[in-house]
């Protein structure tokens, strides 16, 4: 089923009469969601849940046929976790029309698959709006983001993984996505999840295996390290099938890797300043629900500068 417009906005009216307090936005302090989605250093699980929705060949198939990925890496990765941190940590009328954009973007993307890979055929169609590929894209977000914050800043009682997904589904509604296609608990995700990872709804093909390598190719010899060391972190976040569709190394050496970085990424984590791990998104939310007028210049420079570096 596609979501529509009129599928949107009545999920955007429900979520609009159950926020209390617009200025806070969707979530607000106190949130699980706000705690994990602040942090910094969830963005080292990006390339997990990238690939994590490639492996869904009509992701796959719409990133290679309309994406600006290739021309543009980091301005794409700019302009989504623009309308993502608008959603997260803006006010109510910032998360709605980022919501409205998003979709009013996704209606133009759709295609057929050049390909036979898992359950799908060649000439099959797709939709950036269809329920079923943005559950998919939700759901690889909501996992990783939770996988990363539990191994790098602290492990999470089950009450509050419970919290963060019920949140969760806040988030979910502003793509149009309802009670009857979300799964009711996190328990009952979970189960979801790792079955459609063992299913043939997900398989990686042609375009998401190029993808791969085209988002791990150093781009010269000084990066190779560090792109290594990315390549590693990463193939330990994936699932065996996906770490081997994908073509990961995950030899000794990469276990090795993968293991030693977790006590220094989860210590660094712990002696960082507050103003130097947490987004500029989440801390301007906190000043404007202090009633700041400026944002947080300092913040929006340092991303400015990782995001100059990058490119």
């Amino acid at each position: 089923m596609t979501v529509t417009r009129d599928d949107l906005e009545r999920h955007l009216a429900r979520l609009a009469r159950r926020t209390g307090n617009r200025r806070a936005g969707i979530y607000g302090p106190g949130t699980v969601s706000w705690e994990v989605n602040r942090e910094g250093v969830v963005m080292l699980g990006g390339g997990c849940a990238a690939l994590m929705q490639l492996a869904h060949p009509w992701v796959a198939h719409a990133v290679d046929q309309h994406s600006a990925t290739r021309s543009d890496p980091v301005g794409r990765f700019q302009r989504t976790f623009g309308y993502v941190f608008a959603m997260v940590f803006g006010d109510l009328d910032e998360a709605l029309r980022a919501a409205r954009r998003v979709h009013a973007l996704h209606t133009t993307i759709r295609g057929a698959i050049k390909e036979d890979v898992g359950r799908f055929r060649r000439g099959d169609r797709y939709h950036a709006n269809d329920e079923q590929a943005l559950l998919w894209v939700h759901a690889t977000l909501l996992d990783t983001a939770l996988r990363v914050y539990e191994l790098l800043v602290r492990p999470l009682s089950a009450l509050e993984r419970e919290a963060y997904y019920q949140e969760s589904k806040l988030f979910a509604y502003l793509f149009g996505l309802g009670d009857d296609v979300l799964p009711p608990t996190h328990d009952a995700f979970a189960r979801w999840y790792a079955d459609t990872i063992r299913s043939d709804t997900i398989a990686a093909g042609g375009p998401a295996r190029e993808m791969r390598r085209f988002l791990f190719a150093a781009p010269t010899p000084l990066h190779r390290p560090a792109v290594a060391w990315l390549e590693a972190f990463t193939a330990g976040l994936l699932p065996p099938k996906l770490r081997d569709e994908f073509g990961f190394r995950w030899g000794a050496r990469e276990r090795l890797l993968y293991a030693q970085s977790l006590p220094l990424l989860r210590l660094a984590h712990r002696v960082s300043p507050s103003r130097l791990k947490h987004f500029p998104a989440y801390v301007d939310a906190r000043r404007r629900i202090a009633g700041a007028e400026q944002p947080d210049y300092f913040g929006w420079w340092l991303e400015r500068t990782a995001l100059r570096t990058l490119r």
